[in-house]
């Protein structure tokens, strides 16, 4: 699958302020669009899938059991896989980037 550009018709809204779409997927790995408005809050979760990400606007608190970590625009992120973890954006400006999921993810448990 090739798209040339990420357009706001092809996000969904999993919860309230936040939005995902997926951007391309094979057997091995997904990589998906992220959108959180300010106040948008993920509660704990945890997914089989290891996660990489990147911020390229805005701020988010990640939390896990033993830690918080803000990650700002720039960054880049690790999780494991089964690690419990929540994600807010406690700030005003809208958070952007993109995960990829290995193995790959579909709509996660958590969305509406």
């Amino acid at each position: 699958m090739y798209r040339d550009s990420l357009t706001t018709h092809d996000e969904t809204e999993a919860l309230a302020g936040v939005f995902l779409a997926q951007l391309a997927e094979t057997d091995s790995m997904s990589l998906q669009h992220f959108t959180l408005e300010a106040g948008a809050t993920i509660e704990e979760h945890s997914h089989e899938n290891e996660q990489l990400g990147f911020l390229y606007e805005g701020a988010l608190v990640f939390t896990t059991a033993e830690r918080e970590v803000v990650v700002e625009t720039g960054d880049a992120y690790a999780i494991p896989g089964d690690e419990p973890h929540a994600v807010e954006n406690r700030g005003e400006v809208t958070a952007r980037g993109i995960d990829v999921f290995a193995p790959p993810r579909g709509p996660p448990d958590w969305s509406e």
